[in-house]
C-alpha cells in the first residue's frame, strides 16, 4: 500500500508530465515530480504496472522501436540499479547505524582509557614521589647504618677494653683472695701455736695448783684477803670478758671490712696496690688485736683459775677446821 496518498493514477500522471517534457521517467524524476513523496519501491512497481499495461505501437519505424527497446533495457537497469543502490543505502544506513554505535563505544572506552590513563599516570606520580622519598630515606638509613657500624666498632673495642680490664682485676681478685687464703692459713696456724702454748700454760699452772695445795696450811691466813681479792678478780673477769667481746665485734668488724675490701677489689681501677696496702695495715692491726685478745683470754683464764683454787682451799680449809672442831670435841669428853 502506497504511503503519504500516493497510487498509481499519481504515478501515471507524473511519469507522463515527465514524457511531455521530453525528459526519461526514471524513479527519481517521478519522486521529484511527486514533491519528494512516496517510496521508491511503491513508485518503482507502479511504474512496472505502466509499463506492462501500456499498448504496443507497430506502426513506428524499425529504429523506434530499437531505440524504445534500448530504453527499456536501459530503464530496466536503471531500475534495477536504482534498486541495488536502494538495498546498499539501507544496508549502508545499517552499517553506518553500527559502525556509529561502535564509534561511540569506542570514544566511550577512549574516554575511560584516558580517565584510567589520567588515574595512571597520578598513581605514577604519586608512586615516583614515593619512590623520591623512599630513596632519601634509604640513603639516610645508609648513612645511619654507616654512623652506627662505626659505633658498634667503637663499642666492641670499648667492650674488649673492658673485658681486659675485668681479666685484670679477676687476675687481681684472684690474688687478693690467695693472699687471704695464705693469711688465714697463717692464722690458723698462729691459733694452733697459741692454742698449744695455752695448753702449756694450763699445765704450767696445774703444777703450780699442786705446788699451792702444798702450801695450803701455810695461806690459810690469806683465806680472808683471798676472798677478797676473789671478788675483785671476778669484776675484772667480766670487765675482761666484755673487752673480750668488744674485740670479737672488732675482729667481725674488720672480716667485713676484709670482705668490702675484696669487693672494692673487683671494682676499683688502678687501685690494687693501694688496697693492698691498706689491706696489710689492717691485718697487722688484726693481728695485733687477735694476739691482745688471746693475751686477754689467758689472763681471763688464769684468774678464774686462781679464783676457782682459791674457793677450793677456802672450802678445804672449812673441812679442816670443821675436822679440828670435832676432833676438839671429842678430846673434850
Amino acid at each position: 500500500m502506497a504511503r503519504g496518498g500516493i497510487n498509481k493514477a499519481v504515478v501515471q500522471q507524473a511519469r507522463q508530465a515527465i514524457l511531455a517534457r521530453g525528459e526519461h521517467p526514471s524513479i527519481d524524476a517521478v519522486r521529484i515530480e511527486l514533491g519528494n513523496t512516496g517510496s521508491k519501491t511503491t513508485i518503482h512497481r507502479y511504474m512496472k504496472e505502466l509499463e506492462a499495461s501500456a499498448p504496443a505501437i507497430a506502426s513506428q519505424a524499425l529504429s523506434d522501436t530499437l531505440g524504445r527497446y534500448v530504453e527499456q533495457v536501459a530503464e530496466q537497469l536503471r531500475e534495477e540499479a536504482e534498486a541495488r543502490l536502494i538495498e546498499a543505502q539501507a544496508l549502508f544506513d545499517e552499517q553506518m547505524t553500527q559502525v556509529q554505535a561502535q564509534l561511540q563505544e569506542a570514544r566511550q572506552a577512549l574516554a575511560d582509557a584516558h580517565q584510567r590513563e589520567q588515574i595512571q599516570a597520578s598513581a605514577l606520580q604519586a608512586q615516583s614521589e614515593q619512590l623520591e622519598t623512599a630513596l632519601a630515606s634509604l640513603q639516610a638509613e645508609q648513612l645511619r647504618g654507616a654512623t652506627l657500624n662505626q659505633s658498634v666498632a667503637q663499642l666492641q673495642e670499648r667492650l674488649a677494653d673492658k673485658d681486659e680490664h675485668i681479666r685484670s682485676l679477676e687476675d687481681k681478685h684472684r690474688n687478693a683472695r690467695d693472699a687471704l687464703e695464705h693469711y688465714r692459713s697463717a692464722s690458723r696456724e698462729q691459733r694452733d701455736q697459741d692454742q698449744r702454748r695455752h695448753e702449756a700454760q694450763v699445765q704450767q699452772l696445774q703444777v703450780e695448783l699442786r705446788q699451792l695445795q702444798q702450801g695450803m696450811v701455810v695461806r690459810q691466813e690469806e683465806l680472808t684477803r683471798a676472798h677478797r681479792d676473789n671478788e675483785r678478780l671476778l669484776t675484772e673477769t667480766r670487765q675482761h670478758q666484755a673487752q673480750s667481746t668488744r674485740h670479737e665485734a672488732q675482729l667481725e668488724q674488720r672480716d667485713a671490712q676484709v670482705q668490702g675490701l675484696r669487693s672494692i677489689l673487683a671494682q676499683a681501677q688502678g687501685a690494687s696496690e693501694e688496697l693492698r696496702r691498706q689491706w696489710e695495715l689492717d691485718r697487722q692491726a688484726l693481728a695485733n688485736l687477735r694476739d691482745e685478745n688471746i693475751d686477754q683470754m689467758l689472763t681471763i683464764e688464769r684468774l678464774q683459775e686462781r679464783a676457782a683454787l682459791s674457793e677450793r682451799q677456802y672450802a678445804e680449809l672449812l673441812a679442816v677446821k670443821d675436822a679440828e672442831s670435832q676432833i676438839n670435841q671429842t678430846s673434850d669428853r
